[in-house]
């Protein structure tokens, strides 16, 4: 009986070099693009590398860029391109360093996670919320850790500014604490200074690629933005500010 076959290209490679390479692969019903490469590391490719736990789009492993687009390959049918006939190039995360075809090395964002303020509660918990709070940062919870967010962001991406630009994967988890009615801790100067907010100019790419639907820009970016100027460009507060700091011997920052 026939059968229906497909070519999909894969890079192969690690931080020395590399290039795509041709896979035949037999199509099945429902087939994802995690599918296609357990079929090729099955029949042809033993030594392919992929990183991936769960196949059900909760664990964030499989990140990866299907035809240049950051996708989970377990999330992504390979029927979307078989109908428009559309060749199919799976490439590592452009944003980080490859550590062997499809596996690149996210421990960057660990390291930025560490830099974050941690929650500081008014008191100890158990707490009484109201359910708007939580709904607002019940959102930011849902983050997945894939990051494919920070691939796609053109700052990270293009520019390479990570010393200068921590992501929108941490921009939702400094609104996630910013938003908390609990949360006693200024976070808005780090936001400002060490997060470097103000390189993001708003283009929602952060939002449309995440699998979980969390809108980082429009629900954390923005906020943050807004709270940063209300902060320090404020006329009213910012009179106050410099009165402050004129009281103790200290002088306010430049603005950026």
């Amino acid at each position: 009986m026939a059968t229906d076959t497909t070519t999909i290209y894969i890079y192969r490679g690690d931080a020395s070099g590399g290039e795509e390479r041709p896979y035949l692969v037999e199509i099945s019903p429902g087939m994802v693009i995690l599918d296609a490469i357990h079929y090729i590391q099955a029949n042809d490719a033993p030594d392919l590398a992929v990183r991936w736990n769960c196949k059900a789009a909760h664990c964030g492993s499989c990140s990866a860029e299907i035809n240049g687009h950051p996708r989970l390959l377990c999330k992504t049918r390979l029927d979307d391109y078989l109908a428009t006939d559309t060749p199919v190039h799976v490439r590592p995360m452009k944003t980080f360093p490859i550590i062997r075809d499809l596996v690149t090395d996210v421990s960057w964002n660990y390291r930025m996670a560490k830099r974050i303020p941690p929650f500081h509660p008014a008191h100890p918990a158990p707490f009484t919320l109201d359910q708007r709070d939580v709904a607002r940062i019940q959102e930011f919870r849902r983050c997945i850790e894939c990051f494919l967010c920070q691939d796609i962001c053109h700052v990270i991406r293009d520019h390479d500014a990570k010393d200068a630009y921590m992501g929108p994967r941490f921009m939702a988890k400094l609104a996630e604490l910013e938003m908390h009615p609990m949360d006693t801790e200024n976070r808005i100067p780090f936001v400002r200074n060490d997060a470097g907010l103000g390189w993001c100019n708003v283009t929602h790419c952060c939002s449309e690629v995440c699998p979980e639907g969390i809108e980082i820009t429009g629900n954390a970016i923005i906020p943050l933005k807004e709270r940063l100027a209300d902060q320090f460009w404020d006329p009213v507060r910012r009179i106050f500010r410099r009165s402050s700091l004129t009281d103790v011997g200290q002088h306010e920052p430049k603005d950026s």
